[in-house]
């Protein structure tokens, strides 16, 4: 469902990462040590236009995990799940095991 919005410009669409609540053997985890504010990329535009009219390409691409900011984007509802849209520059970098 996620894949029929194509973001235009430098934008980007994320799905947040939801942290488990409690370990597999039941333990329950607190809030502060289970939230980070991640997500991975679902769909990201093709980029902005600088001074010059080149194309600036989007710094993150399809399926990367990301760093997402505590305030901002925009909440997109598609079908039951729920999305956010970010500006390029307004990630705050990806996430590597």
């Amino acid at each position: 469902m996620a894949k029929r919005l194509i973001p235009f410009l430098n934008r980007v669409l994320v799905e947040k990462v939801v942290p488990p609540s409690k370990t597999d053997a039941g333990i329950l985890l607190p809030e502060k040590i289970s939230k980070l504010n991640s997500g991975k990329v679902v769909a990201v535009g093709p980029g902005s236009r600088g001074s010059d009219g080149k194309l600036i390409p989007v710094g993150v691409k399809e399926g990367d995990s990301v760093l997402l900011p505590e305030y901002g984007g925009t909440t997109v509802k598609l079908g039951d799940k729920e999305y956010h849209l970010y500006r390029d520059d307004d990630i705050l970098g990806t996430l590597h095991d």
